[in-house]
């Protein structure tokens, strides 16, 4: 990798020379602007505006404008000798906890590369110095003429530095905040944690860019002159009211689907509950279902066996053992009737004949 500037870290007496990388790399698509009548391109030309020509690089310097529009030239040998102790030189000032840096600080990252031979021994000094104390380094650095401030901790085995705004150049957040008292329920925040937990951790090497992929993707259907079909928009839900104990339950629910956790899908829902139909036959005269609704009872029970309880042979057995033991009461029974009946008739046939010789 180029290094971008070259200096050395000041460790107390012990100077380490060292190469600045940039340990970070843009992959974002540029575009150019063109002229849309004819697709020429669209340059940006530097004209001095008093005579309206064109200035080249060369001629170009620095001023300051003051609040009046007054321009003030500085040169850069008026830059040269300001007192920059950190000209060429990363100064450690302090060695603090990494909790105590603000990440609203953090700005460019640089890998720190012993430059020589001779700078080994000292890098690697500083290196596991910060591994064993758990802490980072807080220095001073000039970079592109101007004094910086520097955060250098260890990744795997290189020195790093992260650039720091210094701290007046963050912003308080006034107003940022809702407005009015916000009352969050426990339910709330229980379905928020078990989101949270549905989501779990991610692999930060799994995560890209899906937007560079469709535009990746598009350039090269258009290169090749293929018809590019416009993506389906989403409804994001922006702007609407929702209710927030559904849609964390939904999103619960949608997480775990999205993981796999099929069997957890269900939890919470409630069952579809169907009424039972009720015949229509009506009761005969005697008070017993009619023949047939006896008929659509017998067939429906046909059809329809019994899910719960699966039928055996000793079970089938008993239901024959139990239809013989019906129709063998059902004949003694009219048996009986019978008998009964023609018994009556004769004593009333004797009773009568009685009568007659009587009279």
């Amino acid at each position: 990798m180029r290094s971008i500037w070259n200096g050395a870290i000041s460790f107390g007496l012990v100077s380490i020379p060292i190469k600045l990388v940039n340990a970070t790399e843009n992959h974002s698509i540029h575009f150019r602007q063109i002229h849309l009548a004819d697709g020429g391109r669209i340059r940006y030309r530097k004209v001095c505006e008093l005579d309206e020509e064109e200035v080249q690089g060369g001629e170009i310097g620095k001023a300051y404008e003051d609040a009046d529009g007054t321009m003030i030239p500085i040169t850069d040998e008026d830059l040269a000798q300001l007192p920059l102790p950190t000209a060429k030189t990363i100064e450690i000032v302090a060695f603090v906890p990494a909790d105590q840096i603000d990440p609203l600080q953090m700005d460019a990252a640089y890998y720190l590369s012993a430059n020589g031979v001779p700078a080994a021994k000292p890098y690697t000094l500083l290196r596991e110095a910060l591994k064993r104390s758990n802490k980072v380094a807080v220095a001073k650095y000039a970079l592109r003429g101007r004094e910086r401030l520097g955060m250098l901790r260890v990744v795997d085995d290189v020195i790093a530095m992260h650039g720091l705004l210094w701290p007046d150049e963050i912003r308080a957040p006034e107003g940022v905040a809702p407005d009015g008292d916000v009352t969050v329920r426990d339910a709330e925040l229980d379905l928020a944690d078990a989101l949270m937990d549905t989501l779990g951790e991610v692999d930060m090497d799994s995560l890209h860019d899906d937007y560079r992929e469709a535009v990746e993707e598009l350039i090269a259907a258009k290169a090749s002159g293929e018809t590019v079909r416009p993506a389906e928009s989403g409804d994001t839900g922006g702007g609407k009211v929702i209710d927030l104990i559904a849609a964390l339950e939904n999103s619960v629910q949608a997480a775990k689907k999205s993981r796999g956790e099929a069997g957890d899908e269900g939890d919470g829902e409630m069952a579809d509950v169907h009424p039972i139909k009720k015949t229509s036959g009506k009761p005969s005269a005697s008070g017993k279902p009619s023949a047939q609704t006896t008929k659509k009872s017998s067939a429906a029970a046909k059809k329809s066996p019994s899910r719960s309880t699966p039928k055996s042979p000793g079970a089938k057995k008993s239901t024959s053992t139990t239809k013989k033991a019906t129709a063998k009461k059902t004949t003694k029974t009219a048996a009986k009737k019978q008998t009964s009946s023609s018994g009556g008739s004769g004593a009333k046939k004797e009773a009568s004949s009685r009568k007659r010789t009587s009279a």
